[in-house]
Protein backbone atom coordinates (compact mmCIF):
# COMPACT_ATOMS: atom_id res chain seq x y z
CA UNK A 1 0.00 0.00 0.00
CA UNK A 2 1.06 3.64 -0.66
CA UNK A 3 1.57 6.49 1.43
CA UNK A 4 -0.35 9.57 1.81
CA UNK A 5 2.00 12.74 2.26
CA UNK A 6 -0.25 15.89 3.43
CA UNK A 7 1.38 19.14 3.01
CA UNK A 8 0.31 22.42 5.13
CA UNK A 9 -1.47 23.47 8.12
CA UNK A 10 -1.25 22.04 11.49
CA UNK A 11 -2.99 23.96 14.07
CA UNK A 12 -5.02 24.56 17.50
CA UNK A 13 -8.52 24.80 17.48
CA UNK A 14 -9.81 26.99 19.98
CA UNK A 15 -13.16 25.03 20.20
CA UNK A 16 -16.04 26.85 22.33
CA UNK A 17 -17.77 25.46 25.42
CA UNK A 18 -21.10 27.44 24.46
CA UNK A 19 -23.08 26.55 21.39
CA UNK A 20 -25.09 29.28 19.67
CA UNK A 21 -22.89 32.31 20.17
CA UNK A 22 -21.20 35.04 18.76
CA UNK A 23 -17.47 34.12 18.99
CA UNK A 24 -16.89 37.85 20.71
CA UNK A 25 -19.60 36.53 23.36
CA UNK A 26 -17.78 33.22 23.76
CA UNK A 27 -16.19 33.02 27.54
CA UNK A 28 -14.38 29.46 27.55
CA UNK A 29 -12.70 27.01 25.08
CA UNK A 30 -11.50 23.81 24.63
CA UNK A 31 -8.15 23.39 23.17
CA UNK A 32 -8.17 20.60 20.08
CA UNK A 33 -5.53 19.54 18.15
CA UNK A 34 -6.58 20.61 14.28
CA UNK A 35 -6.10 22.19 10.52
CA UNK A 36 -7.25 20.54 7.55
CA UNK A 37 -4.09 18.44 5.70
CA UNK A 38 -3.27 17.46 9.19
CA UNK A 39 -6.81 16.49 10.25
CA UNK A 40 -6.75 14.18 6.43
CA UNK A 41 -3.27 12.60 7.49
CA UNK A 42 -4.96 11.46 10.61
CA UNK A 43 -8.23 9.88 8.98
CA UNK A 44 -6.05 7.83 6.95
CA UNK A 45 -3.63 6.77 10.04
CA UNK A 46 -7.14 6.14 12.06
CA UNK A 47 -7.73 3.88 9.18
CA UNK A 48 -4.99 2.01 9.43
CA UNK A 49 -3.01 3.41 6.23
CA UNK A 50 0.19 5.07 6.43
CA UNK A 51 0.18 8.77 6.54
CA UNK A 52 3.01 11.70 7.14
CA UNK A 53 2.61 15.43 7.90
CA UNK A 54 4.98 18.03 5.88
CA UNK A 55 4.85 21.30 7.82
CA UNK A 56 6.74 23.28 10.42
CA UNK A 57 5.72 24.41 13.73
CA UNK A 58 6.95 26.64 16.42
CA UNK A 59 9.42 25.67 19.17
CA UNK A 60 6.41 26.09 21.47
CA UNK A 61 4.33 24.23 23.63
CA UNK A 62 1.73 23.83 21.25
CA UNK A 63 4.11 22.40 18.71
CA UNK A 64 4.90 19.98 21.29
CA UNK A 65 1.52 18.99 21.72
CA UNK A 66 0.68 18.54 17.74
CA UNK A 67 3.84 16.61 17.12
CA UNK A 68 2.59 14.37 20.16
CA UNK A 69 -0.93 14.20 19.22
CA UNK A 70 -0.23 13.00 15.27
CA UNK A 71 2.53 10.51 16.68
CA UNK A 72 -0.42 8.90 18.85
CA UNK A 73 -2.61 8.79 16.06
CA UNK A 74 0.11 6.91 13.83
CA UNK A 75 0.69 9.98 12.01
CA UNK A 76 4.71 10.46 10.80
CA UNK A 77 6.26 13.39 12.14
CA UNK A 78 9.61 13.05 10.67
CA UNK A 79 9.12 16.01 7.99
CA UNK A 80 7.69 18.05 10.47
CA UNK A 81 10.63 20.85 11.07
CA UNK A 82 10.72 23.19 13.70
CA UNK A 83 11.30 27.06 13.80
CA UNK A 84 11.78 29.79 16.35
CA UNK A 85 10.92 32.30 13.83
CA UNK A 86 7.23 32.16 14.77
CA UNK A 87 4.59 30.55 16.51
CA UNK A 88 2.68 27.54 15.73
CA UNK A 89 -1.11 28.55 14.42
CA UNK A 90 -4.28 29.43 16.36
CA UNK A 91 -7.36 29.27 15.44
CA UNK A 92 -10.69 30.36 17.80
CA UNK A 93 -13.93 28.79 16.25
CA UNK A 94 -17.45 29.69 17.14
CA UNK A 95 -20.30 26.85 16.92
CA UNK A 96 -23.54 27.56 15.50
CA UNK A 97 -26.98 25.67 16.81
CA UNK A 98 -26.41 23.78 14.31
CA UNK A 99 -22.53 22.87 14.91
CA UNK A 100 -21.72 25.06 11.63
CA UNK A 101 -18.60 27.45 12.43
CA UNK A 102 -17.13 30.81 12.28
CA UNK A 103 -13.56 31.37 12.61
CA UNK A 104 -10.48 33.86 13.36
CA UNK A 105 -7.22 32.80 12.76
CA UNK A 106 -3.75 33.78 14.68
CA UNK A 107 -0.77 33.36 12.65
CA UNK A 108 1.01 36.75 11.50
CA UNK A 109 3.08 34.15 10.20
CA UNK A 110 2.46 31.40 11.41
CA UNK A 111 5.20 29.09 11.44
CA UNK A 112 3.74 27.04 8.92
CA UNK A 113 4.00 29.21 6.14
CA UNK A 114 8.04 29.54 7.22
CA UNK A 115 8.87 26.31 5.47
CA UNK A 116 10.54 27.15 2.29
CA UNK A 117 11.11 24.93 -1.10
CA UNK A 118 14.29 24.02 0.10
CA UNK A 119 13.12 22.32 2.83
CA UNK A 120 10.83 19.74 0.61
CA UNK A 121 13.43 16.58 0.20
CA UNK A 122 11.04 15.22 -2.90
CA UNK A 123 13.07 11.89 -2.61
CA UNK A 124 10.19 10.57 -0.27
CA UNK A 125 7.36 10.23 -2.88
CA UNK A 126 6.72 7.26 -4.57
CA UNK A 127 4.75 5.86 -7.31
CA UNK A 128 1.38 4.30 -5.67
CA UNK A 129 1.46 7.42 -2.86
CA UNK A 130 -0.90 10.63 -2.56
CA UNK A 131 0.34 13.79 -1.93
CA UNK A 132 -3.02 15.94 -0.45
CA UNK A 133 -2.95 19.99 -0.29
CA UNK A 134 -5.68 22.69 0.87
CA UNK A 135 -5.65 25.84 0.21
CA UNK A 136 -4.96 27.73 3.39
CA UNK A 137 -1.40 27.86 3.72
CA UNK A 138 -1.22 29.08 -0.19
CA UNK A 139 -1.20 32.52 0.81
CA UNK A 140 1.99 34.35 -0.42
CA UNK A 141 4.82 33.10 1.37
CA UNK A 142 7.64 30.69 1.82
CA UNK A 143 5.09 27.58 2.44
CA UNK A 144 3.27 28.66 -1.25
CA UNK A 145 6.38 27.29 -2.66
CA UNK A 146 7.02 24.61 -0.81
CA UNK A 147 3.84 23.28 -1.90
CA UNK A 148 4.50 24.29 -5.83
CA UNK A 149 7.87 21.66 -5.22
CA UNK A 150 6.07 19.45 -3.19
CA UNK A 151 3.51 18.62 -6.18
CA UNK A 152 6.28 18.65 -8.84
CA UNK A 153 8.27 16.46 -7.19
CA UNK A 154 5.69 13.77 -6.18
CA UNK A 155 3.84 14.11 -9.71
CA UNK A 156 7.60 13.27 -11.05
CA UNK A 157 7.53 10.40 -9.21
CA UNK A 158 4.13 9.05 -10.14
CA UNK A 159 2.02 10.14 -7.13
CA UNK A 160 -1.23 11.06 -7.10
CA UNK A 161 -2.22 14.38 -6.36
CA UNK A 162 -5.45 15.65 -4.20
CA UNK A 163 -6.77 19.10 -4.04
CA UNK A 164 -9.64 20.11 -1.67
CA UNK A 165 -9.45 23.87 -1.46
CA UNK A 166 -10.87 23.94 2.05
CA UNK A 167 -11.68 27.81 1.29
CA UNK A 168 -11.20 30.01 4.56
CA UNK A 169 -11.52 33.58 3.19
CA UNK A 170 -10.80 35.41 6.62
CA UNK A 171 -6.87 34.81 5.59
CA UNK A 172 -6.92 36.59 2.82
CA UNK A 173 -6.94 39.75 1.71
CA UNK A 174 -9.01 40.11 -0.77
CA UNK A 175 -11.11 36.86 -1.83
CA UNK A 176 -9.94 36.88 -5.24
CA UNK A 177 -6.41 36.56 -4.89
CA UNK A 178 -8.19 33.27 -2.98
CA UNK A 179 -10.46 32.18 -6.13
CA UNK A 180 -7.48 32.68 -8.48
CA UNK A 181 -4.58 31.19 -6.53
CA UNK A 182 -6.91 28.04 -6.21
CA UNK A 183 -7.63 28.42 -9.74
CA UNK A 184 -4.06 28.34 -10.67
CA UNK A 185 -3.38 25.20 -8.44
CA UNK A 186 -6.47 23.17 -9.33
CA UNK A 187 -4.83 21.86 -12.87
CA UNK A 188 -1.84 20.37 -11.00
CA UNK A 189 -4.36 17.41 -8.96
CA UNK A 190 -5.76 14.41 -10.40
CA UNK A 191 -8.60 14.66 -7.58
CA UNK A 192 -10.28 17.74 -6.59
CA UNK A 193 -13.05 17.27 -3.39
CA UNK A 194 -15.25 20.17 -3.62
CA UNK A 195 -17.93 21.76 -1.39
CA UNK A 196 -21.65 23.08 -2.29
CA UNK A 197 -20.29 25.68 -0.31
CA UNK A 198 -17.38 26.38 -2.27
CA UNK A 199 -18.43 25.57 -5.95
CA UNK A 200 -19.40 28.93 -7.04
CA UNK A 201 -17.02 31.16 -5.30
CA UNK A 202 -14.57 29.30 -6.92
CA UNK A 203 -15.51 28.63 -10.42
CA UNK A 204 -17.41 31.84 -10.69
CA UNK A 205 -20.70 29.54 -12.15
CA UNK A 206 -23.94 29.63 -11.02
CA UNK A 207 -25.08 26.18 -12.46
CA UNK A 208 -24.04 23.22 -11.02
CA UNK A 209 -23.17 20.73 -13.75
CA UNK A 210 -21.31 23.64 -15.59
CA UNK A 211 -19.34 24.48 -12.61
CA UNK A 212 -18.43 20.94 -12.13
CA UNK A 213 -17.44 20.31 -15.62
CA UNK A 214 -15.50 23.51 -16.20
CA UNK A 215 -13.32 21.90 -13.00
CA UNK A 216 -12.16 19.64 -15.64
CA UNK A 217 -8.86 21.33 -16.67
CA UNK A 218 -5.33 20.27 -16.56
CA UNK A 219 -4.44 16.95 -15.17
CA UNK A 220 -7.87 16.82 -13.27
CA UNK A 221 -9.32 13.62 -13.55
CA UNK A 222 -11.69 13.32 -10.68
CA UNK A 223 -14.30 15.51 -8.81
CA UNK A 224 -15.93 14.78 -5.65
CA UNK A 225 -18.78 17.15 -5.15
CA UNK A 226 -19.72 17.17 -1.26
CA UNK A 227 -23.18 18.21 0.06
CA UNK A 228 -22.83 17.68 3.65
CA UNK A 229 -25.54 15.34 4.99
CA UNK A 230 -26.71 14.85 1.42
CA UNK A 231 -24.20 12.88 0.76
CA UNK A 232 -21.70 13.57 -2.22
CA UNK A 233 -21.21 12.92 -6.22
CA UNK A 234 -18.63 11.12 -8.02
CA UNK A 235 -17.38 12.63 -11.15
CA UNK A 236 -15.06 10.76 -13.12
CA UNK A 237 -13.69 12.50 -16.31
CA UNK A 238 -16.65 14.78 -16.57
CA UNK A 239 -19.23 12.32 -16.55
CA UNK A 240 -21.16 12.07 -13.56
CA UNK A 241 -20.68 8.87 -12.37
CA UNK A 242 -22.99 8.08 -8.76
CA UNK A 243 -24.49 9.61 -6.10
CA UNK A 244 -23.69 8.67 -2.44
CA UNK A 245 -26.35 9.31 0.13
CA UNK A 246 -25.30 10.45 3.34
CA UNK A 247 -25.96 9.64 6.44
CA UNK A 248 -28.18 11.01 9.41
CA UNK A 249 -26.40 12.01 12.90
CA UNK A 250 -26.78 14.03 15.55
CA UNK A 251 -24.29 16.48 15.08
CA UNK A 252 -21.99 18.18 17.66
CA UNK A 253 -18.72 19.84 15.60
CA UNK A 254 -18.93 19.84 11.79
CA UNK A 255 -15.46 20.75 12.07
CA UNK A 256 -12.62 18.06 10.13
CA UNK A 257 -15.97 16.78 8.77
CA UNK A 258 -14.90 17.10 5.40
CA UNK A 259 -11.28 16.59 6.29
CA UNK A 260 -12.54 13.07 7.61
CA UNK A 261 -14.72 12.44 4.25
CA UNK A 262 -11.59 13.06 1.85
CA UNK A 263 -9.59 11.17 4.21
CA UNK A 264 -11.48 7.93 4.50
CA UNK A 265 -11.92 8.49 0.47
CA UNK A 266 -8.11 8.54 0.12
CA UNK A 267 -7.48 5.61 2.62
CA UNK A 268 -9.60 3.48 0.22
CA UNK A 269 -7.37 4.89 -2.79
CA UNK A 270 -4.48 3.52 -1.11
CA UNK A 271 -5.71 0.30 -0.01
CA UNK A 272 -6.78 -0.55 -3.34
CA UNK A 273 -3.41 0.69 -4.53
CA UNK A 274 -4.37 3.23 -7.26
CA UNK A 275 -2.25 4.66 -9.14
CA UNK A 276 -2.80 8.02 -12.14
CA UNK A 277 -3.04 6.25 -14.82
CA UNK A 278 -6.06 3.78 -13.28
CA UNK A 279 -7.64 5.94 -11.27
CA UNK A 280 -10.83 6.56 -13.48
CA UNK A 281 -11.26 3.04 -13.77
CA UNK A 282 -10.69 2.04 -9.88
CA UNK A 283 -13.19 5.12 -9.28
CA UNK A 284 -16.24 3.83 -11.56
CA UNK A 285 -15.71 0.09 -10.18
CA UNK A 286 -15.49 0.86 -6.64
CA UNK A 287 -17.23 4.05 -5.97
CA UNK A 288 -20.16 2.98 -4.05
CA UNK A 289 -18.30 1.07 -1.55
CA UNK A 290 -15.70 3.71 -1.35
CA UNK A 291 -17.83 6.91 -0.97
CA UNK A 292 -19.96 4.58 1.68
CA UNK A 293 -16.80 4.75 3.75
CA UNK A 294 -15.90 8.56 2.96
CA UNK A 295 -19.47 9.43 4.25
CA UNK A 296 -19.08 7.20 6.79
CA UNK A 297 -15.88 8.65 8.44
CA UNK A 298 -17.04 12.37 7.94
CA UNK A 299 -20.75 11.89 10.05
CA UNK A 300 -19.50 10.04 12.40
CA UNK A 301 -16.98 12.81 12.88
CA UNK A 302 -19.64 15.57 13.24
CA UNK A 303 -20.87 13.12 16.45
CA UNK A 304 -17.80 14.64 18.42
CA UNK A 305 -16.08 17.79 19.15
CA UNK A 306 -12.79 18.70 17.39
CA UNK A 307 -11.48 17.17 14.51
CA UNK A 308 -8.82 15.13 15.27
CA UNK A 309 -10.27 13.15 18.13
CA UNK A 310 -13.60 12.87 16.72
CA UNK A 311 -12.22 10.76 13.52
CA UNK A 312 -13.47 7.50 13.72
CA UNK A 313 -11.16 4.18 13.61
CA UNK A 314 -11.61 1.70 10.72
CA UNK A 315 -13.79 -0.36 13.22
CA UNK A 316 -15.71 2.27 14.19
CA UNK A 317 -16.75 3.50 10.61
CA UNK A 318 -17.46 -0.36 9.36
CA UNK A 319 -19.49 -1.16 12.24
CA UNK A 320 -21.40 2.55 11.42
CA UNK A 321 -22.18 1.36 8.01
CA UNK A 322 -23.34 -1.95 8.93
CA UNK A 323 -25.75 -0.50 11.69
CA UNK A 324 -27.79 1.49 8.89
Amino acid sequence: MGRLFSIGEVLIDFIPEQKGIALKDVVSFERAPGGAPANVAAAVAKSGGSAAMITKLGVDAFGDFLIETLNNVGVNTEHVLRTKEANTALAFVSLKEDGERDFSFYRNPSADLLLNEDEINGDIFNKGDILHFCSVDLVESPMKKAHTKAIMSAKEKGALISFDPNVRLPLWDDPQDCRKTILNFLPEAHLVKISDEELEFITGVKDVEEAIQSLFIGDVKAVIYTKGSEGADLYVNGEFCIHSPGYNVSVQDTTGAGDAFIGGFLYKLLEKNVIVSQIGTLLKEESEEILAYANASGAITTTGKGAISAIPTQEQIYAFIKAQ
